[in-house]
């Protein structure tokens, strides 16, 4: 069953209990650069450092007394992962988070000081996430999916809410897509305001699965080679990409250097830190410059839980371009 509206307003009364309500900035530099009005979501902002925990405490928060006594397991490269230990740790329930084995290890030891139990299985998410269902079929534990689930979808939806209720003017809202949760909330609390509001996703090319699957209207099942994991995902899921289906305008694909590039702008020009894919909307709205001239535009920088090696080759290969350029 697919979330509605009010499953938006319901989640939103729950989340403020527990969580803060993040900046939505404007940087002059930034519309220069994009030739239009930006306006940044800074989920990087939040307790964890990304989005999703609004959908896990949105979720825990309605587990059935049973669920909670069983304990909660999940799948995740980092953010997600983090989302729902922040939740069960809230709300006194054991939760298990399987990563692949290159999980970022800045995640990792996010999740661990949440009291998470972490279980590294498998060379990406997919892996891990159908290891994790196995277990929890055996186990009898509450399987958490990443993107599957009504309430996750509601709990991140409260981002362009917030969006929204802080800039009305907005046409036009930039999320970069994985598993799809954000921008599928997105999509219905957009549409729910005004019809006529954009919705464009933005995705990795060296991870297209959701892209793809928007493009045919079929489920489809891609490579994830991409350094920015939160967006990937091999595959796509049924109950974001029907919402997607429906409602999102447009979807776009950036580049592993677009993405780094975008990393670096926010640093420079935001004085902000973001991890891949969180820069993949600033990213995207660059692409997209003469597209979106003349609207008012929202970027959701979905996290800023980059690593430090991460950071520091993202940096490395700005100045050696800029080097390049100046020689």
């Amino acid at each position: 069953m697919t979330p509605v509206f009010t499953d938006v307003l319901k989640a939103k009364k729950i989340i403020s209990r527990y969580l803060p309500r993040t900046p939505l900035a404007n940087y002059p530099a930034l519309d220069r650069l994009c030739g239009t009005r930006i306006f940044v979501k800074q989920e990087n902002q939040q307790v964890t450092g990304a989005f999703k925990v609004r959908g896990g405490v949105n979720l825990v928060s309605q587990l059935s007394d049973d669920e909670k006594k069983r304990g909660v397991i999940s799948a995740s490269t980092g953010n997600h992962g983090q989302s729902i230990a922040y939740a069960a740790k809230i709300f006194g329930v054991r939760a298990i988070v399987v990563v692949p084995e290159n999980a970022n290890p800045v995640k990792v030891t996010a999740m661990r000081d949440l009291d998470a139990e972490v279980v590294f299985h498998g060379a990406d998410f997919d892996e891990a996430r159908e290891h994790c269902a196995a277990r929890a079929e055996s186990e009898g534990l509450r399987y958490v999916h990443s993107a599957n689930e009504p309430c996750l979808i509601a709990g991140v939806a409260t981002i362009t809410l917030e969006i929204l209720e802080d800039a009305p003017d907005v046409t036009t809202i930039i999320v970069p897509v994985g598993g799809g949760s954000g921008a599928s909330g997105a999509c219905l609390v957009a549409k729910t305001f005004n019809p006529k509001i954009k919705v464009i996703g933005v995705q990795a090319k060296r991870a297209p699965a959701a892209y793809k699957s928007w493009k045919s209207r079929k489920l489809r099942e891609d490579k994830t080679e991409t350094f920015a994991e939160g967006l990937a995902t091999r595959v796509a899921f049924a109950m974001t990409q029907k919402i997607l289906w429906q409602y999102l305008d447009d979807f776009v694909l950036v580049g592993e250097d677009e993405m780094s590039d975008a990393v670096g702008l926010y640093i420079e020009k935001a004085h902000t830190l973001v991890e891949a894919a969180g820069a993949a909307s600033l990213a995207a709205a660059l692409k997209l410059r003469d597209q979106i001239k003349g609207e008012t535009v929202a970027l959701v920088l979905s996290g800023g839980n980059i690593t430090v090696e991460q950071l520091r080759n993202v940096l490395t290969e700005k100045n050696e371009d800029r080097l390049a350029v100046s020689s």
